[in-house]
């Protein structure tokens, strides 16, 4: 692969892994309520989705939605409402008890929610078809934008899941954890406008 088109897949992997969107909560709020191992488990499991979906999106998932736009469109109806389940589940969490078993959503959950997370679809589609080469170099310019995308995947994933176990020293009290509950939630359900725009 030419190093510019590495360049440029490496920094879209970083902007599309990095910045705020359902995996992310998820992993802030695992992060935060249930600490590390059990959300390494759920960061792999959604980074084995991804890269399942990028790679059936390889070998041409992403054309269907030329084929019949009325996929995509089901595709963000069944995308915002798991979402915004999601959110409501949150936002209703109860504060963590001592002795709380620590375990959450687990890494098959994970992988499944990538195929109902339109963020997830549009990088793989975004990705596949933005920084792929045509004729004999196509599977290993594709293979290349997998390794890039674990690679940022796994390194976002960790400074999220991070930043929610930081978080967590400042939650001493029942009513700090509702709040934190509810602005999660509430970011997690913002992230369904991004679907619509």
């Amino acid at each position: 692969m030419d190093l510019a088109l590495l360049g440029s897949a490496a920094g879209f992997a970083l902007a599309a892994c990095g910045t705020p969107g359902p995996n992310n909560m998820l992993l802030t709020s695992s992060g935060t309520r249930f600490g590390y191992g059990p959300t390494l488990k759920l960061l792999l499991g959604i980074m084995l989705g991804l890269q399942l979906l990028m790679l059936l999106t390889a070998l041409g998932l992403g054309q269907l939605f030329l084929l019949w736009p009325a996929l995509q469109w089901a595709l963000k109806v069944a995308g915002s409402g798991y979402l915004l389940w999601l959110a409501w589940k949150i936002g209703r969490a109860s504060p963590p008890v001592a002795g709380e078993s620590a375990s959450g959503m687990d890494w098959r959950q994970g992988a499944l929610f990538q195929f109902l997370n339109p963020k997830s679809w549009l990088m793989a589609v975004s990705a596949i078809s933005g920084f792929t080469l045509a004729g004999e170099q196509y599977w290993a310019s594709a293979i290349g934008v997998l390794a890039i995308f674990l690679l940022f995947g796994i390194i976002t994933g960790h400074v999220w899941a991070l930043f929610g176990m930081h978080l967590r020293r400042w939650l001493h009290t029942p009513q700090d954890w509702r709040r934190f509950n509810l602005v999660m939630a509430i970011l997690t359900a913002a992230s369904v406008l991004m679907i619509w725009r």
